[in-house]
């Protein structure tokens, strides 16, 4: 089970992803203020091989989208 950081981590990551599907990695640790852009890098491709976001077109020009609801 992850940890509480990494939990609220992984939900401020999916509420901006939710409101700012294209944001850099600079600018969501900025955004965020809490959290390093190492760990931008880690969450999202941790949450895409859990089934809860997908990468929608290319790498440069694409989005994430969130798959389902839940935020936990």
């Amino acid at each position: 089970m992850p940890d509480v950081t990494t939990r609220k981590s992984t939900r401020k990551i999916l509420t901006l992803l939710r409101d700012e599907r294209t944001p850099r990695r600079r600018e969501i640790a900025e955004m965020l203020g809490d959290i390093t852009e190492n760990s931008v890098k880690y969450l999202p491709g941790k949450l895409k091989a859990e089934g809860r976001i997908r990468r929608i077109g290319p790498a440069k020009g694409g989005h994430w989208e969130i798959i389902g609801g839940e935020y936990e």
